[in-house]
């Protein structure tokens, strides 16, 4: 199984490959899928980075909800500190 991810292939065999996809697409057709190709990979790291950014957001409100719980357990003077037992 390793055999297949640790393969490169050399440079007549990418020359190989180029010709065979020029040859079934057509010399107009490539640029299209090129720009296909390029506005999918716009589009895959603008979702990362939305996605990015959300989990920032959620690590950002846990960490504050986490502040003020334990702010308001030092609040209450009755119990010295403690937050009463509900």
């Amino acid at each position: 199984m390793n055999i297949i991810f640790n393969y490169i292939p050399s440079g007549y065999e990418i020359v190989i490959i180029l010709v065979v996809v020029l040859i079934l697409f057509g010399g107009k057709k490539i640029p299209e899928l090129m720009r296909g190709l390029g506005s999918g990979l716009k589009e895959f790291k603008k979702a990362t980075s939305e996605l990015d950014d959300v989990t920032k957001e959620i690590d950002n409100t846990a960490a504050d909800a986490n502040k003020d719980s334990s702010t308001k357990k030092n609040d209450n003077p009755e119990t010295g500190g403690a937050a009463p037992n509900q």
